[in-house]
């Protein structure tokens, strides 16, 4: 099965019902939850997720929405090769290359995420929501 690595911001358009997004973000953690592919998010990202949840939501209601989210995906870990990957890149942005070295040293086939340009030297493809959804349509 087709393993996935999930942006942060596509996270957040989902959990954060983000409306200009949502929609894409929503047919995208379906084909998780049917079986149809294996949806991978980084630690980093439950992290982030739960801080950006928890300034909109009491803890206790962003623990709960992140508990439930926990079941449509593989959390993968973050560990010290993969931060001397990121410190060492050309990445520009710290945190998405903590999210491309996750993915590459899980073997993750594809990220997913809204900003494609930041993955500009990336060797394994990266789609938005919408693209990935059209290819499987």
């Amino acid at each position: 099965m087709e393993r996935i690595l999930v942006d942060t911001n596509v996270v957040l358009d989902l959990l954060g019902n983000r409306e200009a997004f949502l929609q894409e973000a929503k047919e995208l953690f379906t084909l998780g939850d049917k079986g149809d592919v294996n949806l991978c998010v980084s630690s980093l990202t439950m992290a982030s997720t739960y801080y950006i949840l928890s300034q909109q939501l009491k803890v206790a209601e962003a623990r709960k929405v992140l508990r439930r989210f926990k079941v449509l995906v593989e959390v993968l870990s973050v560990d010290d090769k993969i931060i001397e990957l990121a410190l060492d890149s050309d990445f520009k942005d710290f945190e998405d290359a903590i999210q491309y070295y996750c993915a590459i040293e899980n073997g993750v086939e594809l990220i997913i995420t809204r900003n494609q340009k930041d993955f500009k030297s990336s060797k394994i493809p990266v789609l938005s929501a919408r693209e990935y959804i059209g290819m499987k349509s």
